[in-house]
């Protein structure tokens, strides 16, 4: 698959990307440790997954740690950055928020920075 994220037509009507992570894909910023920028097939699979693992949540997987099974996400129903257990049981997935994108890679770049 050559698109690295989502296109379009794979999106839910209305969403967009935000401009901060367009322009980490477009520096080809993937790995901000333990962070992981999910691309490709990869990124594909692993939201297809979540799909069928948690059917209620409206969500667009973008990065996951590499130490665990955490996931952030673009969360369709609350227009905020949901931080998800991926494999945890349903009702117990969530493990965080943040208010938007930004607020997520400042988060991640402590993590980069502490890890």
């Amino acid at each position: 698959m050559s698109e690295l994220l989502f296109t379009a037509e794979e999106l839910p009507e209305g969403f967009t990307y935000p401009r901060g992570l367009l322009r980490l894909v477009e520096l080809e910023l993937f790995e901000l440790e333990p962070w992981w920028i999910l691309t490709g097939d990869h990124l594909r699979a692993l939201q297809e997954g979540m799909r069928g693992r948690y059917p209620t949540r409206h969500l667009v997987l973008f990065a996951k740690r590499q130490d665990n099974d955490d996931c952030v996400c673009f969360d369709m129903d609350t227009g905020k950055v949901s931080l998800v257990h991926d494999w945890a049981s349903p009702g117990w997935e969530a493990r965080g928020e943040f208010q938007d994108f930004n607020k997520w890679l400042h988060s991640a770049v402590d993590d980069l920075i502490e890890f």
